[in-house]
């Protein structure tokens, strides 16, 4: 059996692969320590298997929020940065661009270590070599005074290590003999070996604040999990697939997206079996929602510049490219000052909960107006057994629209849905339109627990005809977890242009890894383009990047000189092959709007003017009425006049 676990923002979703068999459970998240929601959840799913013994698990993954909530909460252990005379203030100096034009006061998030926690080393890299040595006498005083500082993590970021690591070496090896093993030290060039001196000293600030914190939960897990029978779990990266415990603990920056990858392993798994090379994922869970692209098969990885940015943070390291927005269906709706409704960032997470959840909690959430609504039933329990009190959101509600002005309950949700709608769907312009890509030739994949209620307004709005819904949609990204590949990705910039450009120069650098991805820009731009599938040779390069720069850019400039910056390598094992066929004879079933369709973790709601079928894994694919009156065929092959499954509409 296989196992994949995801620790989501009110529930913590378990999978068990057993042959062809999808055995699935959900427990309540538990924010003060996830690993004891993560157990619960494994134990819930053996026994729905038939009280099937932990020791029958061959491999167990898992995908956490624990560096990610750190992160943005701005939490992390006690941080010394030890930086380059002159250079010790680089993360709080940043970069003079704002990210909104006309806010001139608007703040960035403080650095990680204050300034009394920044201690200058005495020596100097060039680009080409040293400048001034530091010596092993100066590397032991470095080392004291960061003892001094009773620190329990030390971020070292000298410039030039990219290329010359040797200083930061040293002075790690006078740390670690000083401090011993009790205080974790990252190290810049061995975080992230590209150029660019503050993001690669934010990253490493961030992993060694965050480095501490997930160790010290690994710990935890791996222990529990050792009690239990099971396996170690192999842990989630931002890249999209799986490492070893120990090396997630040693270097917590790589799992800041831990969570959300496992959705994107999903999708690319979905594509593969169902034949649909291009997707727009759709994730919406109990507290944000994640969205991400698809195409041609694979799964769309953000390169090192420009970073992706975690809680206003810079993170030099590949990620897949997933957006993410604070709307989920734990959101808040609320009135803002002007009188306007909004919804989100602000969740009602896994305790109280929606007022519906019976648990204390009083403020309307996006759960709230769907049971108001009717999209949700109060006679069926939700996964994880949580009963819905109907009364109790139509009061929140109620009071919100009362706050408004609006009519009655009904308005007031209606209202809630559209605007948690609206910001869903500028979350997916961004991964589409903003990217130059036209979401209209993708189809909408939606999982997670509330994605499929909202799937069909979403495509509607932005002009999407075809809508798939896999029967395991509410845990997805723990099905995508326990079929994911292990690798190891390693970035170094280059910086190579004219003459030094060459087929052996590309073909050293390319080795024997599984995956290469080149950076490569005009000589002279500040932003390189992503270059995948491109074999080691430099005119190849150079086609490739004048043609990807048209498809960005409008344009090609065949007269310049390209620059190879970065080099991205990744060493890939293929995940173990997961297949599941459908239960029940479920099978090539029609449906046809409007109607509800309860699937086991998620409820799928289907307007008028939408119908399609399940397929042989029980996944429902959705097409709309007017793409069919052309002609197209309904997934399956079923014929538009079939009976509706799930038995008529919502009310």
């Amino acid at each position: 059996m296989l196992l994949g676990v995801d620790v989501g923002g009110t529930f913590t979703d378990a999978v068990l692969v057993d042959g062809g068999r999808l055995v699935t459970a959900k427990a309540p998240t538990t924010p003060e320590d996830q690993s004891r929601g993560v157990l619960d959840a494994v134990r819930a799913a053996l026994q729905a298997a038939g009280d099937r013994a932990a020791g029958d698990v061959a491999g167990f993954a898992h995908g956490m929020t624990v560096a990610t909530n750190a992160l943005l909460e701005g939490v992390g252990a006690r941080t010394v940065l030890c930086a380059t005379e002159g250079f010790v203030d680089v993360v709080e100096l940043g970069r003079q661009a704002r990210p909104e034009l006309y806010r001139l006061c608007a703040d960035r998030p403080a650095p990680l270590v204050p300034p009394q926690r920044r201690v200058a080393v005495p020596e100097r890299m060039g680009p080409d070599g040293v400048l001034r040595t530091l010596t092993e006498d100066a590397a032991r005083a470095v080392a004291d005074a960061v003892a001094a500082l009773r620190p329990e993590a030390v971020a070292v970021v000298l410039l030039h290590a990219y290329r010359h690591p040797e200083h930061e070496q040293r002075l790690g090896r006078a740390l670690r003999e000083r401090l011993g093993d009790d205080v974790h030290v990252s190290l810049s060039h061995e975080v992230t070996a590209t150029f660019r001196e503050f993001e690669r000293a934010a990253t490493t600030e961030v992993d060694a604040a965050l480095s501490p914190l997930l160790r010290a939960y690994l710990r935890r897990l791996v222990a529990g999990a050792r009690d239990d029978g099971l396996p170690e779990p192999a842990i989630m990266q931002s890249s999209g697939g799986l490492t070893d415990a120990a090396t997630a603990a040693g270097h917590a920056a790589l799992t800041v997206l831990s969570g959300p990858a496992g959705g994107a392993a999903a999708a690319a798994l979905l594509s593969a079996r169902l034949d649909e090379p291009d997707l727009l994922c759709f994730d919406m869970g109990g507290t944000s929602c994640d969205v991400c692209v698809v195409e041609g098969g694979r799964v769309r990885i953000k390169g090192t510049h420009p970073p992706r940015e975690i809680g206003g943070r810079p993170l030099a390291l590949p990620m897949v490219d997933i957006h993410t927005v604070g709307a989920g269906g734990g959101s808040i709706a609320w009135r803002d000052a002007g009188g306007a409704l909004r919804v989100g960032p602000r969740s009602a997470g896994a305790d109280p909960g929606p007022a519906c959840y019976g648990r204390g909690g009083t403020e309307p959430t996006v759960t709230d107006a769907n049971l108001v609504l009717g999209h949700l039933d109060a006679e069926r329990p939700l996964a994880g057994g949580v009963r819905l009190n109907a009364d109790a959101a139509r009061r929140a509600v109620a009071a919100l629209a009362d706050e408004l002005g609006l009519p009655d309950a009904r308005a007031c949700a209606e209202g809630i849905v559209r605007v948690a709608n609206t910001e869903m769907v500028r979350a997916l312009r961004v991964v589409t339109v903003e990217r130059g890509i036209d979401p209209r030739r993708f189809a909408l994949l939606a999982f997670g627990g509330a994605g499929p209620l909202h799937a069909a307004a979403i495509a509607e709005e932005l002009g999407i005809g075809r809508i798939v819904v896999p029967r395991a949609a509410g845990v997805l990204s723990a099905l995508g977890l326990a079929a994911a590949e292990r690798r190891r990705d390693s970035a170094r910039s280059v910086l190579l242009r004219g003459a030094a450009l060459t087929d052996d120069a590309l073909r050293q650098l390319a080795g024997d890894a599984d995956e290469v991805t080149w950076d490569a820009r005009y000589v002279g731009q500040s932003h390189e383009l992503s270059l995948r599938d491109v074999p080691p040779a430099a005119d190849a390069l150079r086609e490739a990047f004048a043609a990807a720069h048209d498809e960005r850019y409008g344009y090609r400039d065949d007269g310049a000189e390209i620059e190879l910056v970065t080099v991205r390598t990744a060493r890939v094992e293929a995940g173990p092959e997961v297949r599941w066929e459908a239960e029940d004879g479920a099978a090539q079933d029609a449906v046809v709007g409007p109607t509800v369709v309860h699937l086991p973790e998620a409820t799928l709601v289907v307007p008028d003017g939408w119908r399609g079928a399940t397929d042989a894994t029980d996944a429902v694919l959705l097409e709309r009425a007017e793409a069919l009156a052309e002609g197209a065929r309904l997934p399956g092959g079923s014929s538009p006049e079939a009976p509706s499954r799930g038995g008529g509409g919502p009310p």
